[in-house]
């Protein structure tokens, strides 16, 4: 399509051609898609819902010229999708707000498309509609409607002292990839291995529900922002403190050996699920869930404070210094 008859209507066709399913594909629950002024969600019967929504931002959370656009569309979904995952919910719609300059509405938005509509179809979360409109840079906000069987859904209030601190998956590769990206001083490919987790990260859906079903976890959050700052989130809705052994932790094994812990402890973006566990319950929980590692790290407890045991024995406050952006 010629930039000379660039528009908004053309926008919004071609993010229309790209979205993977037609509602006749998506069952009940979503009635009707993209094409009118507003979709409409018919929640499954016995369920309730979850809306979530999250920023993604140009020079903020990616930038133009190091990430491949079809990690951008993918990536924006699959953030938002991991919340809904933290609850022990299944992912069904997505809503897309989208800003973008006119030179990047040809080639860029065509792989942006791809690898959103890859996510969709992988995370089987529908595109059902959204907004388009021209800015100076990439500004990405993704909604996502969810649903989790009624009075089942996980909170991060819940955990209570005694209560064991498992999570899912390694920390830090998505931070030692984003380390990786910055410093490179060539064009990395999007196949890399080591870029894997920060290029396209995979929502723990399935073991969110599980947990939640089996009623497993007291408590539980995805990890965006990195464990200092998530824990400290978890235990100040619930009250409670923690104890952290960082002999425990699953490291990257693609971080430099001097900087795995500070990765593990501070990296965002893995969304990998923190969740805490009742320790009468954790001799019926296994290792590992479809392949996905589950690591004991550490326990509640009663005082509300964040203790690290290094390697040695030795105690000190976690200070909180994961991801943020005001920061």
């Amino acid at each position: 399509m010629s930039l000379r008859h660039l528009n908004e209507e053309s926008i919004l066709q071609k993010i229309k051609r790209a979205s993977t399913f037609e509602a006749k594909k998506h069952g009940k629950s979503l009635k009707l898609g993209m094409g009118d002024d507003a979709a409409l969600f018919v929640p499954t019967k016995g369920h309730e819902i979850i809306l979530t929504c999250d920023w993604f931002l140009e020079g903020t959370h990616f930038l133009i010229d190091k990430h491949p656009a079809d990690s951008v569309g993918w990536k924006c979904l699959a953030r938002a999708v991991s919340d809904v995952a933290a609850m022990g919910g299944t992912p069904r719609c997505s809503l897309l707000s989208l800003a973008l300059p006119e030179k990047l509405a040809g080639r860029w938005l065509d792989e942006f498309l791809a690898g959103l509509r890859r996510a969709s179809r992988n995370l089987d979360c529908v595109l059902a509609g959204g907004d388009t409109t021209k800015g100076e840079r990439v500004l990405i906000s993704v909604s996502v409607i969810g649903e989790v069987k009624t009075q089942i859904a996980r909170r991060r209030r819940g955990a209570r002292p005694g209560d064991v601190v498992y999570v899912s998956g390694k920390l830090g590769e998505a931070e030692a990839g984003w380390q990786i990206l910055k410093s490179g001083s060539k064009k990395i490919k999007r196949t890399d291995k080591r870029l894997r987790k920060h290029f396209y990260p995979v929502p723990r859906i399935a073991l969110g529900q599980w947990l939640a079903e089996k009623g497993f976890a007291s408590s539980m959050m995805d990890l965006s922002d990195g464990l200092s700052s998530d824990l400290a989130r978890l235990c100040g809705a619930s009250a409670v403190g923690a104890r952290i052994d960082s002999s425990k932790l699953p490291l990257s094994r693609i971080a430099a050996e001097s900087m795995k812990l500070k990765m593990a402890l501070h990296g965002g973006e893995d969304y990998e699920l923190l969740f805490t566990v009742p320790k009468r319950r954790t001799k019926k929980l296994a290792g590992a869930f479809r392949g996905t590692a589950l690591t004991r790290i550490g326990t509640i407890t009663q005082k509300r404070q964040l203790i690290l045991v290094r390697e040695n024995g030795h105690e000190e406050e976690l200070v909180v210094g994961g991801w943020d952006p005001f920061r």
